[in-house]
């Protein structure tokens, strides 16, 4: 995976996924915590996605950013789509992606949307299947993403060309 090392001088938008609420019953009553799952991206290669559980929603968001600024990879975005079909999975998640021709638009479900956005692909076209389960969606989509490579990696991987690299 390509991992991103410091977080300076990148303007990260956030984009919160899902909030999960869990009621722990007690002698006492019911205790209620909060969990949530956000997604940060500069739009332009660069995503990350973190988990923040707290007894507020507020202050489970920022836990959440917050992690996911310490989890960021960079992704090779080109033309505002990706260079190739990908396919991952965590969990019982399984993930499709697939490179989509200009004006296609980002045709993806609600937690993928939310990482393909956020990396700044403005045209492609994901499926999801199994599981809809918002953490593992966004787990999988990342692991698709990291393990992405565009042609000039492929070429120096290789030790020859891009022009034998896309023609054999």
């Amino acid at each position: 995976m390509n991992r991103v090392k410091t977080t300076q001088d990148l303007e990260l938008k956030e984009r919160l996924v899902a909030v999960n609420r869990v009621t722990k019953v007690t002698k006492g009553g019911r205790t209620m915590t909060f969990a949530a799952i956000v997604v940060v991206g500069n739009e332009a290669g660069i995503v990350g996605w973190g988990l923040g559980k707290a007894g507020e929603v507020t202050s489970a968001i920022a836990k959440a950013t917050e992690s996911a600024k310490k989890n960021l990879i960079k992704v090779p975005v080109m033309k505002g789509t990706i260079p190739h079909e990908q396919y991952a999975k965590f969990g019982g998640a399984r993930v499709y992606l697939q490179p989509a021709t200009h004006g296609t638009g980002v045709k993806a479900g609600g937690a993928m949307r939310a990482v393909l956005e956020s990396v700044g692909v403005t045209d492609v076209l994901a499926k999801a299947k199994g599981s809809s389960n918002p953490h593992n969606l966004v787990k999988a989509t990342i692991l698709a993403l990291g393990l992405m490579r565009d042609a000039r990696e492929v070429a120096q991987n290789r030790g020859v060309s891009l022009d034998v690299v896309f023609n054999g």
